[in-house]
Parts: structure tokens; sequence; C-alpha cells
């Protein structure tokens, strides 16, 4: 579903497909550049973690929404990125030359974890992807003369041109990349790259029978997603100054999946929704843990309801908010109720939206449902 309805072939290859929509873009850009003056150091922080997991995320959708493959493993290429990020600091190696290094080499190394896709599909695909997560973080864990094994590594400050980056430099440091990461997957959602990909998501078989190299650009997808999370991977191993192979595990390519699933597979607008939910939540949980037990207790001494009944409430919904695993059991419920009920994600909602707020009053709610599913019976060769 979609708002805006092209009218010619040209407006496909606009960036932006409305003056409005160029607009409001060039407005949230302004307060992105602006967000270091007016934001707290921990709001900034969680915008920084919000680029890293949107690159992330966007490396994501050109895999699974665009091209049709499945992963959970990108933790691994999360990993060797800040591993060589780390390593090459500590060498007093130039940022910007590790920051590309790390994407080409990692690109280099999807590219040959994607060999398997060849001949792999669906479930058998994704425990492929899952065995090489594994192998790479033993690797990590074993290999101590140069990750320090499950020690740790430390890492430098990021210096470019001689100069340490501060908490604002290296905001924008973030920012620059995610747009540059930004720009093109969108360039290769628009280019002839891009148009495989969807032909091979669609129909394998058919994409094939029209002559399109699908081994070609299957490993093309693998190396591009790759080289993208390996730039995130070095960011994010300067954001946190210190990494260990245990902070590469599976829950963190199951993060990585959750991203696109509930921001929306089929959107990279959807990946960018995706990872401010996911950084967001755990400042949100927080919340909910320190007040929601107080409103409660008060909306029931507002009733009436007080005394015992009300402390005993109050502390049974404390266990309840502080229980181990509360995280996981409500993401875990969220993926259910998305694939359920909203499976374009939390993008397909906001175009719901724009549809609504763009024809009020004569907006009828069967315009915004949900399309039929089919089962694909489609046999491979």
């Amino acid at each position: 579903m979609n708002v805006h309805v092209r009218t010619s072939y040209a407006q496909a290859d606009r960036l932006f497909p409305t003056r409005s929509a160029a607009f409001w873009y060039g407005l949230l850009g302004l307060a992105l550049l602006a967000a270091p003056f007016l934001l707290e150091s921990y709001y900034l922080s969680q915008l920084v973690f919000v680029l890293i997991y949107a690159i992330v995320g966007i490396a994501m959708n050109v895999l699974s929404g665009q091209a049709g493959q499945i992963s959970i493993g990108h933790a691994a290429f999360f990993a060797i990125g800040a591993y060589m990020g780390a390593v090459a600091s500590n060498h007093e190696i130039p940022l910007p030359v590790y920051l590309v290094g790390a994407g080409a080499f990692t690109g280099l190394v999807g590219y040959l974890a994607g060999l398997p896709a060849l001949r792999l599909h669906g479930i058998y695909l994704a425990i492929a992807t899952l065995a090489f997560a594994f192998i790479v973080e033993e690797i990590l864990a074993r290999w101590e003369a140069v990750t320090n094994g499950n020690e740790g590594m430390m890492l430098f400050e990021p210096t470019v041109v001689g100069q340490t980056l501060g908490e604002t430099s290296f905001y924008y440091l973030c920012l620059l990349v995610a747009v540059l990461v930004l720009l093109a997957a969108v360039n290769i959602t628009r280019s002839p790259t891009g148009r495989a990909f969807l032909a091979i998501r669609d129909s394998e078989t058919a994409a094939r029978s029209m002559g399109i190299d699908t081994a070609r650009y299957k490993t093309a997808a693998f190396a591009i997603s790759a080289g993208f999370t390996g730039v995130a991977g070095v960011l994010y191993a300067h954001k946190l100054s210190f990494i260990s192979p245990e902070m590469f595990s599976l829950l963190v390519s199951i993060d990585f999946v959750m991203i696109i699933i509930i921001g929306g597979l089929l959107s990279i607008r959807g990946a960018i929704f995706g990872a401010i939910f996911m950084i967001m939540s755990d400042p949100l949980l927080i919340l909910m843990k320190d007040e929601l037990p107080g409103l409660v207790g008060g909306l029931m001494g507002t009733v009436g309801i007080g005394g015992a009944v009300a402390d005993s409430v109050q502390a049974g919904l404390g266990r309840v908010l502080n229980a181990p695993g509360l995280k996981s059991l409500i993401f875990g419920l969220l993926i259910i109720l998305f694939i359920i009920f909203e499976p374009l994600g939390l993008d397909g909602r906001w175009l719901r939206i724009k549809a609504y707020l763009a024809q009020f009053p004569l907006y009828r709610p069967a315009t915004g449902g949900r399309a039929r599913m089919y089962l694909k019976s489609e046999r491979n060769r």
C-alpha cells in the first residue's frame, strides 16, 4: 500500500516522491543536526545506538526484505567489523581507513558465507547462517593472540586527522555513515540489481527463467548486507569502548531479525522504525518498572481501594515487572502479534495512517486491510 500514486516511470527514480516528502525529510535532517544541542547526554547516546542499529536494519532489509534470503547469523558480521575496528584502533590506524576496510572485508566474508545460499532455502539457509555465527563466536573466543579471548578488548578513542572524536563528533560520524548507507540502499533498490533482488524474492524460478543470474545476485545480497553490518560493528565497538565474544551471541542476531519484523520487512523506512523501537524499548521498560506500580497504587486509592489490598497489588505488580526474562517475554509476544495482525510492521501502520489523513473523510477501512497471503508451492530444481 502506498499513498503516493506514480503517474510516470521517471517518478520511480526520484529520491523524494513529492515536494512535501522532501520538506519533511529536510526538517528531520535539521532536527538530527541540532540534536547534540537539544538533547541530554543520555538521550544523545541512545540516538547513537539508534543510528547504529538502523544501519544493521537497512542491511537486513537488503538481504531479507529485498533479496528474500534468511539470515539469523548477522551477529557474526557485526562481531567481525567490531573486532577489526578494535585491532586497527589499537594499532593506531586512521579511523576512515579501517572503517572502509572493515566494510570491505566483512563484505567479502559475507560473500563466502552466502555461497550456501545457492543450494539452501528457507529454514535450511537460516540454520547455515546460524552455524556460521557459532563458528565466528568460537573463533573470537579461541584466537586469543588477536582477540584476547573471553577477556575482551579495550578500544582507544577514535581519531580523525589526529583529532580525538568527542561525544558530539562521534554522533555526527554515526549520522554521516547512517545517511550514506541509507542512500546506498535506496539507490540499490532503484537499480537493476535491486530489481533482480525483488525478482528472486518473489519467485526464484521465474527470475531464473527471465535470465537473471540468481547465484550472482544472492551472493551479492549477502556481501552488501554483511558490508553494511561490518561498518555498524566498528561504530558499535567504539561506542562501547570494550568488546568481548559473548556480546555477539545468538540473541544479538535475533534482535537484528526483530528490527525488520517489527519495523517492516519490505521497507527501508521500516528498518529505521524497528531500530528506534528496539533501542527505546529498554528505557521504556525501565520507566514502566519504576513508575507503573506507583501509578496503579495511586489509581486504586483514587477509586477508594486502599490499605492492604492496594499495597498487595502494588507489590505483586512490582515483582512481575522486575522478574527476569520479562523483556524476552514481551518481545516474543510482540513478534507473534506483529506477524499475525501487522505483517507489514510499523511502516505498514504508518502508511495506513497517511492514507487515512490523505483520504479523510472518504477513507474506507477496507483500503488499509491486510493483503491475503498465499502459500508458495513452486519447486526449485
